[in-house]
């Protein structure tokens, strides 16, 4: 993801508008997440997923400037677009503690535990790290799922394939709020 400045705010931009539908943020034939080749099996078909649901939050955020990212859903809820990044850097860290590493939370804390919601502030410094440590920590998660030749394997919390299939259905989840929110600022229902 590419980031701009417009002002003092950071800008995420990445594709090219929709020149077809002008609430959409591509034109469906250049939808990245949409691609020819076909999943041979369960592993492909699940990273497959993983993709398009990462690049479905990317596309979402596209366009945003800092104020944007950080505004907050509907009161009393912390909800923004940032926090979404910000919590989705949480949820991929998680692999990395199931790799036996010391990788503390990023944003929680047991005094804060909605850390990564609350400390969503418009700041472009704010916005860029958040962006660092999502793509990160969704490499560190790629990388470690690339270690497990059988998605049976066991972890301590049960089949790898089972914890791929919970992050997904956690980015799905997510994929919804943030088309909400998306229309709530500029109303945009993207694709």
């Amino acid at each position: 993801m590419d980031s701009g400045k417009r002002g003092d705010e950071a800008v995420v931009t990445r594709w090219t508008p929709s020149t077809v539908h002008p609430d959409m943020w591509v034109d469906p034939d250049d939808d990245p997440r949409e691609t020819e080749a076909e999943a041979a099996d369960e592993r492909g078909t699940l990273l497959e997923c993983l993709r398009h649901f990462r690049l479905t939050i990317e596309m979402k955020c596209a366009g945003l400037d800092t104020g944007q990212m950080a505004r907050r859903s509907v009161p009393p809820s912390t909800m923004s677009m940032l926090g979404l990044v910000r919590h989705m850097a949480e949820d991929e860290r998680h692999f990395r503690r199931m790799a036996g590493e010391d990788s503390p939370r990023i944003y929680r804390t047991p005094e804060d535990r909605d850390g990564d919601w609350n400390g969503a502030v418009a700041h472009p410094a704010v916005v860029e790290e958040a962006w660092r440590r999502w793509r990160a920590e969704s490499e560190a998660t790629d990388r470690f799922i690339a270690g497990f030749p059988d998605l049976g394997t066991r972890t301590g919390e049960g089949p790898l394939r089972e914890i791929l299939v919970a992050q997904i259905t956690e980015y799905a989840r997510h994929c919804g709020h943030a088309d909400l929110l998306r229309e709530r600022i500029d109303g945009r229902v993207g694709q």
